[in-house]
């Protein structure tokens, strides 16, 4: 009987630890695995109105840097609208966001500069609340940025005043206790707009990818970066192995590169098929086009996906629309999950987003079932 007994407990203790570990490794095998770095801004976000639109000069659909002109807009924006703060920034939105599909704390993790004030620890309260590891460079004299973000009739446009996030320096990411971060991770996100603050950076980051075999992405981010950074984005373009972007930024990157198109697809294809510093990883450029179809250029093929349509009277704000994207899908693509699904994952997080004030989201998302309705895929190869 005792015998039977202490089996019986063996086998059900054995059937435990099998059940459990695969569960235990996941989480182990995830943690610290993306690692993003860009410029953390606390989003300033109102409903405005065209007059105020065209009083600083600010078109919809549209991020720029903001010149002398436009400082006094953050303190009118506080004044005459109902705003909300949000902890913001294109990259710290995408790492976000992929950290809330995950549900794994800790598998994030993001650097940046900001300022030594309230909004500064404001904003490394929240990021590590939404459970992202964030390694903060803290500069003394420069205050925490800022990103107007101005929305009418759901269309936004975004304004940024970079202040501390301008200011980081590669020697914060080369400090030990950052750079194992980078030792860590497998993946890593930049969006363009730290073309402009720390291209060194973003270079040391890329070459150990490319050394390493490990995943590198970029993303377009605006038109004004293709255009006045290309030289420091053609010097990172070799490392991508993704690129991301919306349809604006690809036509625009197809316009400075003398590409005598305006065809999403064939741009997507093109930047494809950009040379790489490493044979390691093909390039895969993935395009949104709003509530039109993703553009996936791979291998020479172009597919594109549906995205999940939103009637508009439940649209509340395209804010971090493109971000929750990309965070989407970069949460399934660190499982190893096939494009069809990240970019299914990219559709639902953006498509959460775009219902609820600012790049927010519930407490938990509501996805893996979605994972089994079908996609549909179309395919086009084009011929060089």
């Amino acid at each position: 009987m005792l015998y039977t007994t202490l089996s019986l407990s063996l086998s059900l203790s054995l059937s435990l630890s099998l059940f459990i570990s695969p569960m235990n490794n996941t989480k182990m095998a995830l943690e610290g695995i993306l690692l993003g770095m860009g410029n953390p801004l606390l989003d300033i976000s109102a409903v405005v109105d065209d007059d105020f639109l065209q009083k600083y000069d600010i078109k919809l659909n549209n991020a720029i840097l903001a010149e002398d002109k436009h400082i006094p807009m953050y303190d009118e924006m506080a004044s005459k609208y109902t705003v909300e703060f949000t902890a913001g920034g294109a990259t710290q939105n995408s790492i976000r966001v992929a950290q809330w599909m995950l549900q794994i704390p800790g598998a994030t993790s993001y650097m940046g500069c900001i300022g030594k004030d309230k909004f500064g620890e404001e904003m490394k309260k929240n990021s590590m609340k939404a459970g992202v590891n964030v390694h903060y460079y803290e500069d003394e004299a420069a205050p925490t940025g800022t990103c107007a973000v101005c929305v009418v009739g759901g269309e936004r446009s975004l304004i940024a005043n970079l202040s501390a996030a301008n200011c980081y320096k590669s020697e914060h990411l080369k400090r030990p206790e950052n750079w194992a971060l980078v030792e860590k991770a497998k993946y890593f996100y930049i969006a363009g707009f730290f073309l402009t603050v720390s291209p060194e950076s973003i270079m040391l980051v890329a070459q150990h990818a490319a050394a390493n075999n490990k995943i590198f992405m970029m993303n377009l981010s605006a038109p004004f970066i293709c255009e006045f950074f290309k030289d420091v984005q053609e010097n990172a373009l070799p490392y991508m192995d993704y690129v991301f972007g919306n349809e604006t930024e690809a036509r625009t990157f197809a316009k400075v590169h003398g590409w005598e198109t305006e065809n999403v697809e064939e741009i997507a294809l093109k930047i494809s098929q950009w040379p790489k510093a490493s044979g390691a990883h093909k390039r895969i450029t993935v395009i949104t086009q709003g509530a039109d179809p993703v553009v996936v250029a791979e291998d020479g093929k172009v597919k594109l996906f549906p995205v999940i349509l939103l009637p508009k009277e439940k649209l509340v704000d395209t804010n971090g629309a493109g971000d929750a994207f990309v965070g989407g899908f970069l949460s399934q693509l660190v499982q190893e999950k096939p494009i069809e699904d990240c970019v299914r994952a990219g559709c639902y997080a953006a498509n959460v987003i775009i219902q609820r004030s600012g790049c927010t989201y519930p407490e938990k998302p509501d996805f893996s079932w979605r994972l089994l309705s079908p996609i549909r895929k179309f395919h086009y190869i084009r011929s060089e």
